[in-house]
């Protein structure tokens, strides 16, 4: 009930209370005793209407103590829900250790649950939502997909958050970020980014350039720079020096390297070749079978019959294999062998 609507109601009655006992009832004045305390002489109307005026004083205290306090609940469960819509949204962006506190009991369980869940809104119920963080969170979560460049700084978001990994791929993409400005900043980009900027980089990039950021090295960035070697476009010159230093940024094994010299077939000068895998199966124990393959793919047959020759019996059979069938004058395809 509105307290204004209470007190015309209230006065009318005790104004109406007083007229009839007045009117109808008596209109002698006497004097009451409270307490041993002597009342002045009134009406008998007045005196009918206090206790109704002290009634309506206590009553709109109850109503107004009541009201209070169902505000200051009604406040609480406001303040959740804006508390609860900040929660959704960091969950829609992927934010980290959300610990958004609660003060009604149905939120703090709502609050518990989303706060330790990842969020994948669908975009197209952004028109449909009224509220206008919710809506705009979807929207840039919206443009980020669509490979359009967003601002996220006010947003604190993390490096590794997957939004801010896909805006700066959008910013890369875009020409918003060169080559230089991603591999020069390894603590603000992501490794995945990091190493697909360097295989683009190491394309056209000089050696000594190559070689600054050879710790983002990977097997598509050196199959780029293998494709490189001695190529009709953007030639890249390279020692065995060099380019073992480059193989080592990556643990390799048996097969790797196998590929690795069958990838340089088409470049490399086979003295360099030689070269190159007889140095590195010196150190490396999993590169003796490349540099097999190497001689027998440029019919080096020598050297190849003199490793052959002091190996295990067990060792390289498929190598020995390839020998016996040449020295039966039977020619195959050494890729057959490996």
């Amino acid at each position: 009930m509105h307290i204004k609507r209470y007190t015309i109601a209230s006065f009318i009655l005790i104004i109406l209370v007083g007229w009839y006992v007045g009117a109808f009832v008596s209109d002698e004045h006497i004097s009451i005793n409270i307490f041993g305390i002597v009342m002045p002489s009134l009406s008998v109307a007045i005196w009918v209407m206090i206790p109704l005026i002290v009634l309506y004083i206590a009553s709109v205290a109850h109503i107004s103590f009541y009201s209070i306090m169902g505000s200051l609940k009604l406040r609480k469960y406001e303040k959740d829900y804006e508390k609860m819509i900040e929660s959704i949204v960091d969950a829609f962006l992927g934010k980290e250790n959300r610990n958004h506190m609660f003060k009604t009991p149905r939120y703090k369980l709502l609050g518990l649950l989303v706060d330790n869940t990842r969020l994948f809104p669908n975009t197209i119920i952004s028109s449909r939502i009224d509220d206008e963080k919710i809506s705009a969170t979807i929207k840039l979560i919206e443009d980020i997909e669509n490979g359009e460049v967003v601002d996220l700084k006010k947003l604190s978001l993390s490096v590794d958050n997957s939004l801010v990994i896909q805006n700066n791929r959008n910013k890369y993409n875009a020409g918003e970020l060169n080559h230089e400005d991603v591999l020069s900043s390894p603590d603000k980009y992501d490794a995945e980014l990091l190493h697909d900027v360097y295989v683009d980089f190491v394309k056209t990039a000089p050696l000594y350039a190559i070689e600054n950021y050879k710790s983002y090295m990977s097997d598509a960035s050196l199959y780029e720079i293998l494709a490189r070697v001695n190529a009709d476009e953007n030639t890249l010159e390279i020692s065995n020096e060099s380019l073992i230093g480059l193989l080592e940024m990556l643990e390799l094994d048996s097969a790797d390297y196998i590929k690795i010299s069958s990838t340089l077939s088409l470049g490399m000068i086979p003295e360099q070749r030689i070269k190159l895998f007889e140095t590195i199966s010196d150190e490396k124990e999993e590169a003796m079978d490349a540099y097999l393959f190497t001689l027998f793919d440029l019919e080096m047959l020598e050297p190849a019959d003199a490793i052959l020759e002091i190996s295990q019996s067990d060792e390289f059979l498929n190598f020995k294999a390839y020998r016996a069938l040449k020295e039966c004058n039977k020619n195959f395809n050494i890729n057959l062998f490996i």
